[in-house]
């Protein structure tokens, strides 16, 4: 559970990382390479860190629902574990 939250981590902070320097209609930190981008002739440039931005959306959503069936999972192991706890309890005062 632990690996989980710190990949989500991980992967938000390189989601950040790559919607800034992605190029948007209003400008942007891209914006600021775009004439070098030109110069060189590199127009996929823009494609690739789009694709890479989704991609890491979709993994950031991925890892969230798992952690989110885990964590319901370990939620109702220990609640049954309580409610047997629970239950015994009385039978051995009545036995007292």
């Amino acid at each position: 559970m632990t690996l989980l939250s710190i990949l989500i981590i991980i992967v938000s902070i390189a989601m950040g990382f790559f919607v800034l320097i992605q190029e948007s209609k209003g400008g942007g930190l891209a914006s600021n390479f775009a004439s070098s981008n030109q110069i060189m002739g590199v127009h996929r440039t823009t494609d690739l860190v789009e694709k890479i931005t989704w991609g890491l959306a979709i993994a950031i959503m991925v890892l969230c629902l798992v952690c989110a069936f885990l964590s319901k999972r370990e939620y109702d192991a220990s609640h049954e574990n309580l409610q047997a706890t629970e239950a015994q309890a009385p039978a051995q005062d009545a036995e007292e």
